[in-house]
C-alpha cells in the first residue's frame, strides 16, 4: 500500500543538517518508488532536490525555523495534503500533527551546553520541544547511540521507539582526485597538500581554540612544516582565532577559509596530512566518517559519539587537554607510519557507514511509525 509521507526539508542548505537531508532524501529516491512524498523546503535551496523521482514534490514553505509560525503554518500544511506520515528532520513538530510522525533528533547540546545558546528562553524552548517531540513522535531517530542514550537519562524516557540509525558518508570522498585535479583546487587558496585541517562552524563546542593552542604546542615538540587549515563559516569568530593565533606565534601558520564548496572540501581533505575534530560533543561527527573516507588520519575526542564512531580507527584525546591534544598530533606529524596506519584504519572504518543503509533503516524505522498504533 502506497503512502503519503511529508519530510521537512527546510534547513537543506544548513551545514550538517543539510548534509542529512539531502544525502537522506536521494537515497530514499533510490530505493523507493512506491510511496508518495512531499518535501517542504525553503525558498532558498540552490536547487539541491533536483533531478528527484516523479513520486516526489516539493512544497515551498517560508516559516522560519524555530519559531511560532511553523508551529501554525506545518500545522495547516499538513492538514491539506491529508499525509500518512510527517518526517521532522530537527526534533521539532508542528502544533497539530494530523498523521503518524517520526522525528530526527540528531542531539541534545542545547540541553547540556546551555551556556552555548543566545539566552534562557532559547534552552528552554529547545527542551519543551524535544520533550513534546518524544512524546508525541510515533517514531524517533537518533543518529548515534550516544545520542539516544542522552535523550533517555536526561527526559527520563525508555529507548522502546528510539532507533538508532547511523549516518553515511557521499561516495565522491573515497573517489581519489588525481594529483593534477588536487593541486588545481588547491592552488586558489595558496595551499599545497601537507597541511592539518580542521573542519567546523562557529559554535564553541567545536573547540577551535584549543585546536589552535595545542597545534602550536605541537609544533614546539618537533619540526614540522604543516600548517593549520581551518574551514567553516566563523564569521567575526575568524579575527579571535587569528588574533589567538598572532599571541602564540603561529599567526603565519593558520589559514582561515570560512565555508566553502563540496568541491574544495573534497579536495581539501584529500590534501591534509591529518585531520583534527577533537569538539566537545557530537551527536555523530559527520566530518570524521569523511576525512577517514578520504583516506586521511584522525585524532577526534574521548567522549559523546566521536568515541562510539572513532575508537579503535582514529587517535583519540581529552578535548580539553590541551597538551595530550599537542602530543597526539606532534606524534602523527613526526611518524609517517603511524599515519598510515590511521588512514587504513579510517578508511575501513568509513565503509561501516552509507547513505544507501541509513535510507533502508529509515523506511524500516516509517513502516513502523505507521504500522503503531496510538497518536496520529
Amino acid at each position: 500500500m502506497a503512502h503519503n509521507i511529508g519530510i521537512d526539508a527546510r534547513k537543506l542548505t544548513d551545514f550538517g543538517i543539510g548534509t542529512y537531508i539531502q544525502n537522506l532524501v536521494r537515497a530514499i529516491g533510490e530505493r523507493d518508488q512506491t510511496n508518495r512524498y512531499v518535501l517542504f523546503i525553503g525558498s532558498s535551496h540552490g536547487g539541491l532536490l533536483e533531478d528527484l523521482p516523479d513520486n516526489f514534490e516539493t512544497v515551498v514553505e517560508r516559516s522560519p525555523v524555530y519559531s511560532i509560525r511553523e508551529l501554525l503554518a506545518l500545522s495547516w500544511r499538513l492538514l491539506r495534503l491529508r499525509l500518512d506520515l510527517y518526517h521532522a528532520t530537527h526534533y521539532v513538530l508542528p502544533a497539530v500533527v494530523p498523521c503518524k510522525a517520526v522525528v530526527t533528533i540528531h542531539d541534545i547540546i542545547h540541553l547540556l551546553y546551555p551556556q552555548f545558546l543566545p539566552g534562557p528562553l532559547a534552552f528552554l524552548y529547545a527542551q519543551r520541544m524535544i520533550r513534546r517531540s518524544l512524546l508525541r513522535g510515533d517514531q524517533i531517530i537518533a543518529g548515534s547511540q550516544n545520542t539516544k542514550t542522552d535523550l533517555m537519562d536526561y527526559f527520563e524516557v525508555t529507548g522502546q521507539k528510539i532507533n538508532v540509525v547511523y549516518y553515511g558518508v557521499a561516495k565522491r570522498f573515497s573517489e581519489r582526485l588525481s594529483p593534477e585535479e588536487l593541486a588545481a583546487r588547491l592552488e586558489p587558496f595558496g595551499l599545497e597538500p601537507g597541511y592539518t585541517l580542521f573542519v567546523g562552524n562557529p559554535k564553541p563546542h567545536k573547540n577551535l581554540d584549543n585546536v589552535v593552542k595545542a597545534f602550536a604546542r605541537s609544533l614546539e615538540l618537533g619540526p614540522f612544516e604543516s600548517r593549520l587549515v581551518c574551514v567553516g563559516n566563523r564569521e567575526s569568530r575568524d579575527f579571535k582565532i587569528q588574533i589567538r593565533a598572532e599571541q602564540l606565534g603561529i599567526g603565519d601558520r593558520v589559514t582561515l577559509l570560512g565555508h566553502v564548496d563540496d568541491d574544495t572540501l573534497l579536495a581539501l581533505y584529500q590534501g591534509a596530512d591529518l585531520f583534527l575534530y577533537p569538539t566537545l560533543y557530537e551527536g555523530f561527527g559527520l566530518p570524521v566518517v569523511e576525512a577517514m573516507a578520504s583516506g586521511v588520519p584522525v585524532i577526534t575526542s574521548n567522549s559523546s559519539a566521536l568515541k562510539e564512531v572513532a575508537e579503535g580507527y582514529a587517535q583519540l584525546v581529552d578535548p580539553l587537554d590541551v597538551d595530550q591534544m599537542a602530543r597526539a598530533i606532534a606524534h602523527c606529524l613526526g611518524d609517517p607510519e603511524h599515519r598510515q596506519a590511521l588512514a587504513s584504519l579510517g578508511i575501513k572504518r568509513a565503509g561501516d557507514f552509507r547513505w544507501e543503509r541509513t535510507a533502508e533503516r529509515t523506511l524500516e524505522v516509517y513502516e513502523k511509525a505507521l504500522s503503531s498504533n496510538g497518536a496520529g
